[in-house]
């Protein structure tokens, strides 16, 4: 049983080293081995206790993020450890022995002579006496200080990439006077019928919305941070975008803003963000990415209807020359819509968010 225990260290340990490859290393969505699986299964547990706090709820979901990324450490550490213990076991009391007194051959001695030989040789109170457990605990060294070092700074890019999230989010929120209203926004943006100054922030958005999308690429653990203010969600970010853009086209003066509608930075924002929910519902959900719908009832067209002419009117208050045939431009941002409407809920409800909360401005019409 010596060899066969033995080759299941070796082999646990190899799965634990490839899974901190796939995660740290390759940084490719979709690849990991244990990390994804750990990830999701912490995401249903907290999703399921925080139906039991009511309003606390989302206060409960905003731990979610960091606990998984606590859980990951120490199931690598974990894993690791077990590896070396399984390797270690047979060897104790033989070529592995106490540097004082008898040597304990029981397996939670195998574990913790494993688990320290993985930090600093010499450091242990056990010691090696032939050149293949020597070799083992030098192994066992380099393995332990270079996933220290890698974990280290793989925890320190995720925060780093939620920073940026955070501030392409927060500058969409503002930007929109706070409102999450995409007509507010090209407002802002507009004033007057300027947009000179406007589309440099226009541009900037479009260069965050890819940023943010390659960072979910590169670290897909981002998906579980949801934070309690829904401008923070990843839904909110681009809907807005999505309806600025659909706005953009369907609503301006053509002889007037024709340049606008044609920029590099109004396609990017709209592919960025097209990419980003695509590549999120196609990794997280288990149902994936809707198929794109053929028609909306005339329910829906109306009150897309609706929220396109309550748009209009914000516009051409704040001075910007809009379409002359507004049952074109009616059409043109139905069509618009539809291509992104039920990505948006679709994501939104998997991060525990009501439309309400993400669609701001449709939320209001239907109050009104």
């Amino acid at each position: 049983m010596e060899p066969l225990e033995q080759g299941l260290g070796i082999l646990l340990i190899l799965i634990v080293l490839l899974d901190i490859f796939l995660t740290v290393l390759y940084a490719r969505i979709g690849t990991s081995i244990v990390g994804s699986r750990v990830a999701r299964l912490v995401w249903d547990t907290f999703v399921q206790a925080a139906e039991i706090f009511g309003s606390r709820q989302g206060a409960v979901l905003s731990l979610c993020g960091p606990v998984i990324l606590v859980l990951l450490v120490g199931v690598w550490a974990l894993g690791l450890t077990l590896g070396a213990a399984l390797i270690v076991h047979p060897e104790l009391g033989t070529s592995i022995r106490a540097t004082n007194g008898a040597t304990p051959t029981d397996f939670v001695t195998a574990m913790y002579a494993g688990g320290t030989s993985m930090a600093i040789v010499g450091a242990s109170d056990f010691t090696p006496h032939t050149s293949l457990t020597r070799l083992l605990f030098l192994f066992n060294s380099l393995i332990g200080t270079s996933v220290i070092s890698l974990t280290l700074t793989y925890l320190m890019q995720v925060y780093t990439a939620l920073l940026r999230r955070n501030l392409l989010a927060l500058n969409s929120h503002l930007l929109s006077g706070c409102t999450g209203d995409a007509a507010e926004l090209l407002a802002r943006l507009g004033p007057r019928g300027q947009f000179s100054a406007g589309y440099t922030n226009l541009s900037e958005l479009g260069v965050e919305m890819t940023q943010t999308k390659e960072a979910h690429h590169f670290y897909p653990v981002l998906f579980y941070f949801r934070f309690n203010d829904p401008y923070h969600s990843v839904s909110r970010t681009t809907l807005l975008a999505f309806d600025t853009v659909s706005l953009l086209k369907s609503a301006l003066n053509d002889q007037q803003y024709g340049w606008l509608k044609e920029t590099g930075a109004v396609a990017q924002l709209w592919e960025a963000s097209m990419m980003l929910v695509t590549t999120l519902e196609e990794t997280f959900l288990p149902h994936g990415a809707p198929d794109r719908e053929a028609q909306p009832d005339q329910q829906t067209r109306d009150r897309w209807q609706a929220r396109y002419h309550v748009a209009l009117a914000r516009l051409r208050e704040a001075g910007i020359e809009t379409t002359a045939d507004e049952g074109a431009g009616a059409e043109a941002y139905i069509a618009c819509r539809m291509q992104w409407d039920h990505h948006i809920t679709n994501l939104a409800p998997s991060m525990s968010y009501s439309m309400d909360e993400i669609d701001t401005a449709m939320s209001a019409l239907d109050q009104r």
